[in-house]
């Protein structure tokens, strides 16, 4: 089945920035498939989208699980018979503000499982069919927190560094290839992550639904020639880009 309309997957799309890009990618028309940990969620953003008219699949999935990934993106392919670009947002943030001399050890291997190795297995995944057609637009959610460390965040500071390393290496194995591969740091945003991470905020957060410029850029053939980047979506608009 191919009906020219992309195929755009998102990982962790029941809620916050995965939400937010499911229904901007809706409001698209492109065909979209998401995935996440929670069903009844993703089943209620998954009515949200078609409710623009566009086709949704939605697979109740851990991305950091090699089986989970193989079945989610084996109905896809079977389904939509390609995919154009991938998103991998899925991540947790770990146990709230936590010395790492105080980081439960468990906890530590959990949130590395989730937020580093859901993007490699993802994308380990989806390159085959990509390199067959030599098209694909990958994108990877990192974070200020993946550049500088900060006190009490952890583990997941730690696991978006990895996930800057994967990206810069992958682009460099796939830099003679039309794959492209990029990552955006969304910034602060208003979502039971960020509430979790710094409980007594007391400062204006940008909602989700207003950093997914970036991604309908990187998604589309306008950046085609993108690649090995690194973005702030809070400092990217499509309108100055002349796109609506």
């Amino acid at each position: 089945m191919n009906s020219g309309k992309p195929v755009v997957l998102i990982t962790g799309a029941s809620k916050g920035l995965g939400k937010a890009l499911t229904i901007a990618f809706a409001k698209k028309g492109c065909r979209l498939a998401i995935c996440a940990r929670g069903e009844e969620q993703l089943q209620k953003v998954k009515s949200e989208a078609e409710a623009y008219g566009t086709e949704v699949i939605a697979v109740t999935a851990d991305a950091a699980k090699s089986q989970d990934v193989d079945r989610f993106i084996s109905i896809v392919e079977a389904v939509f018979g390609q995919i154009d670009v991938v998103i991998n947002n899925a991540s947790i943030f770990g146990p709230g503000p936590t010395l790492l001399a105080d980081y439960p050890e468990d906890v530590y291997a959990e949130v590395l499982r989730v937020n580093a190795v859901n993007p490699f297995l993802v994308t380990k995944r989806v390159l085959p069919g990509m390199l067959v057609r030599n098209k694909g637009s990958i994108i990877n959610i990192t974070s200020e927190a993946g550049r500088t460390g900060f006190a009490e965040w952890g583990a997941y500071g730690l696991s978006k560094f990895a996930v800057e390393g994967l990206t810069q290496t992958w682009a460099d194995e796939l830099s003679e290839t039309a794959i492209r591969i990029n990552m955006v740091d969304p910034g602060e945003m208003d979502t039971d992550m960020h509430e979790k991470a710094v409980p007594d905020c007391d400062y204006e957060l940008a909602n989700p639904n207003d950093v997914v410029d970036i991604f309908l850029y990187l998604a589309s053939d306008e950046s085609k020639h993108v690649h090995g980047q690194r973005f702030e979506a809070q400092s990217f608009s499509l309108e100055g880009r002349g796109q609506s």
